[in-house]
Parts: C-alpha cells; structure tokens; sequence
C-alpha cells in the first residue's frame, strides 16, 4: 500500500477521526479541570539521636548508637501513623480540621539516605495546612516518644515555614489534556485504519484485479439525476437537410 492510499483511507474517514479526538481530548479535560485539585507537600525533619552512658568509649558509643539510631527510625516510622500519636494531634491541635485518619492518610516518613535523619511529609490541599499539620505532628512525636519507647532521642531538626510560597506537586490539568489530544489522534488513525482493512466491498477497478484476479475490460460511469435532468432539458437541434418543406392547407 502506498502512501497516497494511506493518505485517501484517512481522508475518507476524517470525519470520524475528529470525532475521536474531539470526545476524547473534551473528555479528559474536562475530567482532569474537575478532579484536579493543587496539592502541596510541607516536610520536616527530625534527627535520632542518643548520648553515649557514662563509662563508655566514646568513638564505640557513637558507632553503635548511630547504628542503633538508624535501625530505630524504622520503628519510629510506624509509629508516627499511628492513633497513638494523631489522636494527641487532632486533640491539641483542633485548628487543623482533621481527623486521626485523614492525619494518618496525609503523613509519609522516610529514613534519609540510611542516616539518623527523618524526613515526615504531609500532603494537603493548600501549603498553610500541609506546613501546620506537619509541624504538629513532629511536635508531639517528640514529646510523646519518650513515653512509648522509653528513649529521648528525638530532636527536631528542620520544621515547615507556613509562610514560603510553594508550588504544588500535582500535575498540570494541561499536560492530561495534551496527552490525551496525542493518544485520540493515534486511537483516530488506527480504527479508520482497521474498519478499512475489514471492509471487504468492491469499490475500485483495483479491488477487482485484487480480488478476482481478472482484468476490467469496461466501466459504466455513473450518472446522478441533475445529470439526467439536464439533458431532457437540451432543445432539439432543427432539421437542415435538403428537400422542399411541405405546404400545408
């Protein structure tokens, strides 16, 4: 198949390759403008830290409470998402408009590059709320760790300034849309493509060679009905031969 021929399928089914990428790019931005809300991430960092006990060498105290310190955030990790912790939150802090469970939902921690370092995220709609909630929790994580785990090892490296300007980590409702506007065109291409390939009418002197394996020896042309019309309508030339025109009485 030519290229012309793939050209002239596509032309004869644009209308429907349109119709794809019209329906298909309207729907996903619309999709994407009414679900898309801006989210923000606020981060603070806490660092686990212990003090070696009297009587310890020191260079041995510090390697194996950092060890033990970076093994102790995998623990701290858990327990930062649990009612424990939040429940203390939401009823210290009832500003923030949350629940335990939305708390829990919204916080992610991680260990930085296997240091002594956590980094606690929280992920709302605006940078004000995700920085006051994420300060919150670090705040009372810290004080009640002692509690639970026996150790007063936290300290509170880094908080969340509510004041900084951020921009948010969602995507751009934008970027869907022209996705989707590449994918409809691609989805457009490919079904004229195919419901050409399952048309198996004849429509051309080509399609009969191909298909019947005989060569056309005549065509009728085909005529619309103005074309008809308008050759009843052609007067009829008058008669020129020769002879005398006969009288009439």
């Amino acid at each position: 198949m030519e290229i012309k021929q793939y050209f002239n399928i596509i032309k004869k089914r644009l209308w429907l390759v349109l119709l794809i990428i019209v329906v298909i790019t309207v729907g996903t931005g619309v999709y994407a403008y009414m679900t898309n809300s801006p989210q923000y991430s606020a981060t603070a960092k806490l660092v686990v830290n212990s003090s070696p006990t009297a009587g310890e060498d020191s260079t041995t105290a510090n390697i194996g409470a950092i060890n033990s310190n970076i093994q102790l955030i995998k623990t701290y990790k858990e327990i930062i998402k649990t009612p424990a912790i939040m429940n203390k939150v939401v009823k210290e802090y009832p500003d923030l408009n949350a629940n335990a469970s939305q708390l829990i939902n919204q916080v992610s921690v991680n260990a930085v590059n296997e240091t002594q370092v956590m980094s606690v995220s929280v992920v709302d709609t605006s940078y004000e709320g995700a920085a006051k909630k994420v300060n919150a929790i670090a705040a009372v994580f810290q004080r009640e760790i002692p509690t639970l785990m026996n150790f007063d090892n936290i300290i509170i490296l880094d908080k969340a300034d509510p004041s900084v300007p951020t921009a948010p980590i969602t995507t751009s409702p934008m970027l869907f849309v022209l996705i989707a506007l590449v994918l409809s065109v691609v989805v457009g291409i490919a079904i004229a493509f195919l419901l050409e390939y399952m048309d198996d009418s004849i429509k051309s002197e080509e399609d009969i060679r191909d298909v019947l394996g005989m060569p056309v020896l005549g065509v009728i042309a085909k005529m619309k009905e103005e074309d008809m019309t308008a050759k009843e309508r052609v007067p009829a030339k008058p008669f020129t031969g020769g002879g005398e025109r006969a009288n009439h009485t």
